[in-house]
């Protein structure tokens, strides 16, 4: 595989989560897709450092504790009548997990279940786009498995 632009990138939203945390379960879904999305944002899985300090020793023996999938703020253009757009504003005032994709360039996917936790607009200046900024904090599933990757087909 060969290096890419984030060019065709789509993020979508699902209200019903998958049957199966897994890449079938996932992909028997139909995601609306947030539309004007200028910004992606990062994800990914960062562990707890748990440290250990025998005294016999005095050094620092470090192991991997629990782990977070994190967060993903998205920046986009607000356009309510964008399927996605309203998705994520149902999701906003909702405790509920919500089932994402990020659908790269080449075709492979990440998909991960995340709660909204921020819609925040932006009007920052007459040169610039009505916008909003979108708080995400990715979650487990309660079986432990956070974010499925599908290589490209």
């Amino acid at each position: 595989m060969t290096a890419q632009t984030n060019a065709g990138t789509k993020i979508g939203i699902s209200k019903p989560l998958p049957a199966t945390f897994d890449k079938a379960g996932y992909a028997a879904l139909i995601f609306a897709d947030i539309g004007e999305v200028t910004n992606g944002g990062s994800h990914g899985r960062t562990y707890a450092v748990v440290n250990h300090n025998p005294i016999a020793t005095r050094g620092t023996q470090k192991y991997k504790g629990s782990f977070n999938e994190g967060q993903k703020t998205i920046q986009l253009a607000v356009d309510p009548d964008d399927p996605g757009q309203v998705v994520v504003k149902e999701a906003l005032n909702d405790d509920a997990d919500y089932a994402f994709s990020v659908t790269y360039q080449d075709g492979s996917i990440d998909y991960f279940l995340a709660k909204v936790m921020s819609w925040s607009k932006s009007t920052e200046s007459v040169d610039s786009m009505y916008s909003a900024s979108i708080s995400l904090e990715l979650t487990t599933a309660k079986d432990g498995t956070g974010i499925i990757e599908v290589p490209a087909p």
